[in-house]
Order: structure tokens, then sequence, then C-alpha cells
């Protein structure tokens, strides 16, 4: 069921939308005077009757034709965008406003322009985001898993952990994060995500290596390593290597404490798109990782690059192996990249060649 609260004055039409299948929908017109109350006791503008609810949960405030919400002291807390308030907080077109474990879509329209038809890419992008709830609160996704090969053997010696998902809008991973950066949820996006994908790899045959992926916001905020942890305690055995992002390795020391936590629960560390972006070779002397996945735009027709840049490239492969880290070629596509690299050092790659994302059934005998 839809359930809708809209709040109007002045030439603003304020909408709060629960749920995203339209079927029996439910329009709860309210009216001044403000506050707008929210919360289970009776008599509130909205009365939510769940325990999760505070009596006089959250209220809303109108002014001029800006929206304001502000908690009342809840017991579980009032979100905007998946971060707890505790101050007022001006609403936005497509916030994600959540009373407790309620939540919310806020919309706004102009009066004089409710004829008006929206583009169709902005009905397209609107669409996504009231879908990005149904992929978080339901799990919506299905992991998809690319090899990564021994590049001497040519077994594989691992999986990279994507994710795809059937929900209009959401199809890919640049998507759904996408839609999670309107919202401010990249990060739950990325813990879901890797669990679902820690999960569902434990069905693949062997003892194969999962890499998983962080958001580069996961850094710098608390709960990565609690999350690594869940993973681990998930997993039991299986090999683990986190994969952060070039742009987050900016404190040489601050990787030194992420991989220090990581190997406490037996899980290694790998720096993707190498070359991408502007990390220095002497931050992988102070903090080196297990592997070093070398950025695809270094690696494209590298079988006919000028020898010049052959010849950097073979030099920093043969640094990061003095190192005692693990190169690896990403975006592999044709047997001569893959000869190429396989001759300049590489001890690991993964692109196209080696085998395109797919589901863990594509990969069970």
């Amino acid at each position: 069921m839809q359930e809708t609260a809209e709040v109007s004055q002045a030439g603003v039409t304020w909408t709060l939308v629960r749920g995203t299948d339209g079927a029996d929908e439910q329009h709860i017109q309210v009216v001044p005077p403000f506050p707008f109350s929210i919360g289970r006791r009776p008599g509130c503008s909205l009365q939510l009757n769940y325990k999760t609810i505070s009596g006089t949960h959250a209220e809303l405030r109108l002014e001029g034709e800006q929206l304001w919400v502000s908690d009342l002291n809840s017991t579980n807390g009032t979100y905007v965008n998946g971060r707890r308030i505790n101050a007022r907080v001006p609403l936005r077109e497509e916030d994600l406003l959540q009373f407790a474990d309620m939540a919310f879509r806020v919309r706004s329209e102009s009066r004089q322009n409710t004829c008006l038809t929206m583009a169709e890419d902005v009905c397209d992008q609107a669409l996504a985001l009231v879908q990005f709830d149904r992929l978080m609160e339901n799990r919506l996704v299905t992991p998809y898993f690319q090899p990564i090969v021994d590049m001497a053997t040519g077994a594989f010696r691992g999986y990279e952990i994507l994710a795809r998902s059937r929900l209009f809008g959401l199809e890919s991973c640049s998507a759904m994060f996408d839609a999670a950066a309107r919202l401010n949820m990249e990060v739950e996006l990325s813990r879901m995500l890797r669990w679902e994908g820690v999960r569902e790899g434990l069905n693949l045959n062997g003892n194969a290596t999962l890499f998983v992926n962080t958001h580069p916001l996961e850094i710098r905020r608390e709960g990565l390593i609690a999350s690594m942890g869940a993973a681990r305690q998930l997993s039991q055995d299986v090999p683990i290597i986190l994969e952060v992002h070039e742009a987050a390795i900016t404190d040489p020391r601050e990787m030194q404490l992420l991989r220090s936590q990581l190997k406490e629960l037996n899980i290694g560390l790998a720096y993707d798109d190498f070359g991408a972006g502007q990390t220095r070779l002497s931050e992988l002397v102070e903090a080196p990782p297990d592997y070093l996945k070398f950025d695809i735009s270094l690696i494209h027709e590298i079988d006919r690059a000028t020898p010049e840049r052959q010849k950097m490239l073979a030099s920093l492969v043969q640094i990061v192996l003095e190192l005692g880290v693990n190169p690896l070629a990403e975006g592999v596509e044709t047997e001569a990249e893959a000869e190429v690299c396989r001759n300049m050092g590489f001890l690991t790659a993964q692109g196209f060649y080696f085998g395109r994302p797919a589901p863990v059934r594509d990969y069970q005998l």
C-alpha cells in the first residue's frame, strides 16, 4: 500500500510518499495549522501506529516555501538521507525522510506547474530513486563475479565481486551508486553489496579468493572494520581481499592502520585503479598492499604502445614486485595484451579476455 501526506501552503505542495508499488494508494491531505506533528499518539497530524515510533516523534514546519523537520527527542530517531538529525533540517526534493524505521520520500511541487510534463530523463531518475528504497529494503541485487587469473598458469585465483539489479534505472553498479549519491547513502549501499557478494560467493567452487570493494567515503567513517569483521565471520576461512580505490589513498598512516586491522581479521588489502589518480610510489613503500591493481588506462592496447610507454609500465611492475606486492593488470581484453602483461611480470590479471562478470551459477560445475 502507498501512503502519502501532502503539506501545502502558498504556491508549493509538499508530499511525503511511502511505498513504491502504487497499489491501494492512500492520500492523507494535511492542512495548517503548523507545526505538523508525527507520532504514535492520537491527535498527531500524521499518526503512525507502530511500536518503533514515539508518542510525539517529530514535527514539520513550513517557513515560506521551505519545509523543515525536527526530531522531538524520539527514542529511535529521525533520519534524513540515512543520517540521524539532532537539530532542525531543511528538506529537499527526493530526500529520504525516516521516522525510526518508517521511511518516506519527500516531494515538492509548485501548484502553477502541476500540469507541466517532466522530461523523460527526469522521470527516469525519479523512478530510480523510488526504486532505490526497494533495492535497499529488500536487498534486490544479484552479485556478479569476474575471474582473476594467475598469469603463469591461467588458473582462476579469485573473483572480484560486482553487482547487478533488475530494477528499472538501477541495473548497473554505477546506476546504483548514482542514486545512492543523491541520497547520501553510498556507504550503506557499499556495505550491502559487499555482504550479499560474500554470502553468494560462498557457493563458488573451491576456495577462491573473494575481492570485495569499498566506497572511498567508507575509509574515513566508522564501521568499515566492523563490516569486514561480519564478512569474515560469515565467510569463515574463505580468503578475502578488500579493495580500496586509489582516490581514498591519501594518508599512508591511515592505510597502515587499515592493513593492520584487516590482518587481524585475516583479510588482505588491494589498491584499486593504480595510475588513474594521484597515488605516489612513496605511499606504496610506506603502506604496501597485498595486491596493486593497475588501471585499465595503463593496460588498454599496451601491445600497440610505444616502446617508451611499455618500458615505463614494465619498470613500475618491477618496482611493485620488489616491494613484495602482487601486480594485477585490470581490463585485459585481448590475447596480445595478456601476452605483453605476462612478459612485463604481472602475476595476476582480470578482464574480458579471461571472463566477463557473471552470476555464481555460471561458475558452478
